[in-house]
């Protein structure tokens, strides 16, 4: 299994990393529906390393939580009060809480895969995962609009009310495509290219720092600690990145039920 791409090809050039680093070879169950190559193996690390910690964070509760449970806690509070009851309120955050924290914590971990060792590949990094996801957020916000306005959610969608008559002509078409398509697309393309971008970056600094220090060597093993601490750099960014697209997919799917069960609706 290739965890780095190769950084010298045949003439002893570097060679950089590129977009078929996520389409890797399978190695399990080939020419099956059962077939796993790396990306999968990724995917299935993630979401035992999610139940796990879990499971271990609320197996045994305490009234007085331990460390562990508390770091559990605290990221529950996030999804729950930061996301669900600040945009939805008490009762619509209750209801949609399940879905909200499982999107939460699987892009989350998900993305996190991107900087561990051994891994170095985001589950979110193949449009999968993130199509997926978009498409649950997409039903789930349907669902949430019907529920509350059977007969009136795609009206409301599609003919905003004060807006003239004739003017329907144009806003119609916009907003049915604003809402039934761009969102789900948005949903999936940012976390994908996040992810991607990011996995490039990195296997670009980390290939150039093997390049420079075992391929070159001599003088240019100097730029190897140049290149090796923009990866270190670039690897906290990463984390940061893979936090804050968990943060935004969520939210943007509790924006889209906040505006599904709107009023007006």
């Amino acid at each position: 299994m290739n965890l780095l791409v190769q950084t010298e090809s045949e003439d002893g050039g570097f060679h950089a990393p590129s977009i078929w680093e996520f389409f890797p070879e399978v190695f399990l169950f080939e020419g099956t529906p059962f077939a796993i190559n790396r990306v999968m193996l990724v995917r299935f690390v993630a979401v035992i390393a999610l139940i796990l910690v879990f499971w271990l964070g609320t197996r045994k509760m305490k009234v007085v939580p331990g460390r562990f449970q508390s770091l559990v806690e605290m990221g529950l509070d996030v999804v729950r009060v930061n996301i669900g009851e600040d945009l939805l309120g008490k009762k619509d955050a209750k209801r949609f809480l399940p879905i909200l924290t499982t999107i939460f914590f699987m892009v989350l971990f998900m993305n996190l895969t991107g900087i561990i060792p051994f891994l170095n590949l985001a589950g979110t990094a193949v449009i999968g995962v993130p199509l997926v996801l978009a498409v649950i957020s997409y039903v789930t916000f349907i669902y949430a609009g019907i529920k509350k306005s059977p007969g009136k959610f795609f009206k409301n969608s599609l003919f905003p009310a004060g807006v003239p008559w004739p003017v329907y002509i144009i806003v119609t078409p916009i907003e049915f495509i604003s809402t039934f398509i761009i969102r789900p697309v948005t949903l999936t393309l940012r976390l994908l290219m996040n992810m991607i971008v990011g996995h490039l970056l990195l296997v670009l600094f980390f290939s150039a720092t093997q390049f420079f220090l075992f391929t070159l060597s001599g003088w240019w093993s100097v730029l190897s600690a140049g290149s090796f601490a923009f990866g270190f750099a670039f690897t906290l960014f990463e984390i940061l990145v893979a936090v804050l697209q968990a943060y935004v997919f969520t939210l943007l799917t509790a924006v889209y039920i906040q505006l599904a069960v709107a009023e007006e609706h």
